[in-house]
């Protein structure tokens, strides 16, 4: 019985170097992955136009048969983005990304996603929209050339006597929480999955607080810890517990500071709890 071949789609950034695309996609074909589509994801500025134009003749001498290419601008509630100026362009940015890595997920694809191209922050939010849909064997790569200087002849294919290397980056993913993962993939706007997890994160946080309230202070050092996130120093705790000894505070206040910024917030709330 044959074996059915998993679909696989290649999602990269690009700048103004083409051969960023075209090698990252050389390697993984070498690599017996069996690319079906390629989506580009680039800003309408001159120079990068160019390069996907450079690209769009590669698969239409057939370079690449059976691959279909998939350019995506990045678009703006005002239209393309030429470059990342404001929290307005990287916006749009990660709504493409977010998107475009969506609809891979979405059509059960293996994703190949190439972080190399354009500029840094195209990477930075790749990883991020990485993080939050790919599943279990989604890969996220990044393409390092030697010898390549700005002004070079460019070389889209590389032989073998050129030192390239294709890296898998390693990415943390929500694929062991299926719940996290439903819900996540299920929102349309990538502010929303962020303002989710950090909803999420916080209620984890309150947890811990309270675990650690209940579980590691003795009943002495949750007065003193109540007193010391009120900022009261020894002796206006040493006053407010009723101690004559003004020291005795002392240590349990040390052990505290060191939690009170991360882990002791509101303590009228976690410690009066208790």
């Amino acid at each position: 019985m044959q074996k059915t071949r998993i679909k696989e789609t290649m999602v990269a950034t690009l700048g103004v170097e083409p051969q960023v695309v075209t090698i990252a996609l050389d390697q993984l074909l070498d690599s017996k992955y069996h690319i079906g589509e390629v989506t580009v994801i680039y800003t309408h500025d001159p120079q990068v136009l160019e390069a996907l134009n450079i690209i769009k003749q590669e698969f239409a001498v057939n370079t690449y048969p059976g691959i279909s290419l998939r350019p995506v601008v990045v678009t703006s509630d005002t239209g393309p983005v030429a470059d990342f100026y404001d929290q307005e362009d990287l916006k749009a940015l990660i709504h493409t990304l977010y998107s475009e890595v969506r609809r891979v997920r979405k059509s059960g694809a293996r994703l190949h996603f190439s972080l190399a191209g354009g500029r840094k922050v195209m990477s930075i939010l790749g990883m991020v929209v990485s993080q939050l849909l790919f599943g279990p064997e989604d890969k996220a790569w990044y393409l390092i050339t030697e010898g390549w200087q700005p002004g070079v002849e460019r070389k889209l294919h590389t032989t073998v006597k050129d030192k390239v290397w294709l890296l898998q980056v390693p990415v943390l993913r929500w694929n062991e929480a299926g719940t996290l993962m439903q819900t996540v993939a299920e929102l349309n706007n990538p502010t929303e999955a962020v303002a989710w997890y950090e909803r999420l994160t916080r209620k984890a946080q309150h947890k811990r607080k309270a675990e650690f309230i209940k579980h590691w202070l003795t009943p002495a050092e949750r007065q003193v810890a109540h007193q010391a996130c009120l900022g009261l120093n020894n002796a206006a705790i040493a006053e407010a517990l009723n101690k004559k000894n003004r020291q005795w505070p002392t240590n349990s206040v040390k052990y505290m500071k060191s939690y009170r910024s991360g882990w002791i917030i509101r303590p009228q709330r976690w410690i009066a709890a208790y």
